[in-house]
């Protein structure tokens, strides 16, 4: 089957790799029907982090269930599902308190690779959620989304507390960031401040529920911040870069009292024990328990709710990944969707 590998930085190619198989009992294999490049996937493309290739890639999909294990029972052939980026049983003490990226028996789906014609879907009962009816185009597009960048901006805009009566920040205007906003939107906070230097990225930010676009970044960017909320400071925050200065950036936009959610996949970040002490905020996030959303945002793309799959402003073939990277490398995309 093809796949994307990437075999150092800069370096992606599509390769014939051996078949996805059913391994364990709890197994299910998947005909993927879209993929799609996340924002963490650039961290290795760029040299920030080890390529330890040639290693497959992806870990965001959709796709049609070909065929499953003895074990599986919630799960059939010919299922259009979607999954989480973490495979997990949903059956642990971690999963049960809604942290199933967390759970015990935990499988990173980049380990696998996702960006290929089929893949093997750990603990697929606990996985996979099976989609009702037949999907359109566009709300393929969405449930695409739902794996990973809409679910891990649901869980920062949730982590941060947003709700109604609240003012709202959001670090990184990425498809997380993008997404959290739309989470916060619907979670329904009064005023959302974007913080974005781009044009189009800032027109999404406001088509998703943005009330004001803040340019400027760090301390800059805290003081407008700020600015905006009479001095106090947003209620809620969300991080989605993962760099030390997005979350200096979001500790120090927030009220005290306040929460950050961060999501960002942090690199080089390290946080002053006094300057954390008196900022007197609450810190929530890593790795979204997107199933704990998976069912209520299938529903809501479902019946129309919501559009997330308007982050995916570059669609090309598995074939042409390599331009795919290139173009969120220069930022020529805010995310990119792989047919197959």
């Amino acid at each position: 089957m093809r796949a994307v590998v990437m075999h150092a930085p800069g370096d992606v190619r599509v390769e014939n790799v051996a078949d996805a198989e059913i391994i364990e009992p709890t197994d299910a294999v998947i005909r993927v029907t879209a993929a799609c490049i996340c924002g963490s996937d650039l961290w290795p493309y760029r040299g920030i982090e080890e390529v330890d290739g040639p290693a497959r890639m992806g870990h965001e999909y959709i796709g049609v269930v070909e065929r499953v294990g003895p074990a599986v029972r919630g799960i059939g052939v010919g299922d259009f599902v979607v999954g989480s980026f973490v495979a997990s049983d949903n059956t642990c003490e971690i999963c049960e308190a809604g942290f199933q990226s967390r759970c015990v028996h935990q499988v990173m789906m980049g380990a696998i690779g996702t960006q290929a014609e089929y893949a093997r879907i750990p603990h697929a009962d606990g996985t996979l959620v099976k989609v009702p009816g037949e999907p359109t185009e566009a709300q393929a597009r969405s449930l695409l989304a739902a794996s990973d960048v809409l679910g891990t901006g649901w869980f920062a805009a949730v982590a941060a507390e947003a709700g109604p009566g609240k003012t709202v920040a959001v670090v990184g205007d990425g498809a997380v960031g993008l997404l959290g906003i739309l989470a916060a939107k619907r979670l329904g906070a009064e005023r959302i401040i974007a913080m974005s230097r781009h044009a189009d990225r800032q027109a999404l930010a406001r088509r998703f529920g943005a009330t004001d676009v803040v340019e400027e970044r760090g301390e800059a960017g805290v003081a407008r911040v700020r600015e905006l909320t009479g001095g106090y400071g947003a209620h809620s925050t969300i991080e989605a870069v993962g760099t030390q200065e997005s979350m200096m950036q979001a500790i120090h936009s927030t009220r005290p009292g306040g929460h950050v959610g961060y999501v960002g996949v942090a690199h080089g970040v390290e946080l002053d024990g006094m300057d954390l002490f008196f900022s007197t905020v609450s810190l929530l996030g890593g790795p979204a328990p997107v199933r704990r959303f998976l069912p209520e945002l299938v529903g809501l793309i479902m019946s129309g709710e919501i559009d997330p799959g308007a982050v995916f402003d570059l669609t090309l073939p598995i074939e042409e990944a390599a331009e795919g990277y290139r173009a969120m490398d220069e930022r020529r995309a805010t995310k990119v969707l792989l047919t197959l």
